[in-house]
Parts: C-alpha cells; sequence; structure tokens
C-alpha cells in the first residue's frame, strides 16, 4: 500500500544565503518535507519497520540544514537525495524550505524553493 510521511513546519535558525551577512547572522527557516512511500504490512500491525521513521527523517533535515549553503536549491536538493538514499521504501520526496525576511530590498514574509525528486 502506497501513502505519504511528512514533516511540516520544521524551524531551524541557519546560515543559508548569498550575501556574507546572511551566512555570519543566519535567519530563521522552515521546512516542509513529504515522502510517497510504500508502506509494508507491518506498518499496519504497528511496527515501525514497515513504515518511514519520521525521527531518522529528522535527522537527516537538521544534519543539512546545518551545512551552510548559497543557495536553498542546494539544500532541498541535498534533503531529498540524503531521504531516497535512506530509505528504500521512499518512492518520491518534495522538501521545501521557506527563509524568513530574505533580504530582497522590500518587504516580503518569506522566499521558498521547492524540490520534487523521484527514484
Amino acid at each position: 500500500m502506497t501513502g505519504k510521511v511528512a514533516l511540516e513546519g520544521l524551524e531551524f535558525h541557519a546560515y543559508h544565503g548569498v550575501y556574507p551577512h546572511e551566512r555570519s547572522s543566519g535567519n530563521k527557516f522552515e521546512v516542509d518535507v513529504m515522502v510517497d512511500t510504500e508502506f509494508s504490512d507491518s506498518a499496519f500491525q504497528d511496527d515501525l519497520n514497515g513504515t518511514i521513521n519520521y525521527e531518522n527523517l529528522y535527522a537527516i533535515v537538521k544534519e543539512e540544514m546545518a551545512k551552510p549553503s548559497k543557495l536553498l536549491e542546494t539544500v532541498c536538493y541535498a534533503i531529498a537525495k540524503q531521504t531516497l538514499d535512506s530509505f528504500s521504501e521512499a518512492r518520491a520526496v518534495e522538501v521545501k524550505i521557506s527563509k524568513f525576511n530574505p533580504p530582497i530590498g522590500g518587504v516580503c514574509k518569506k522566499a521558498t524553493v521547492t524540490v520534487n525528486q523521484k527514484k
């Protein structure tokens, strides 16, 4: 049986951005990750081994968010790739990262990048 496992609204203080001040002082980011998966029968028998363990999924996101990058596209791709590499039952992943108050010279609550990747 197929389905989705998602973590939404993960918050991080991270150091992603093109400008030096973004990479030195950091900013607030929000991450959503949704994994299309193939559940095994054991998931419906209350066995964690039959599904995506979202604690492990969170660890992937946290690890990649800790690596400073200029572009959110780079971070999204790294999270998506690591997710697909780490979970054999994962079929596709969508990663969305939002940067709050991006330095664009005007008022903007957040800038968002979304990456979709399939096996």
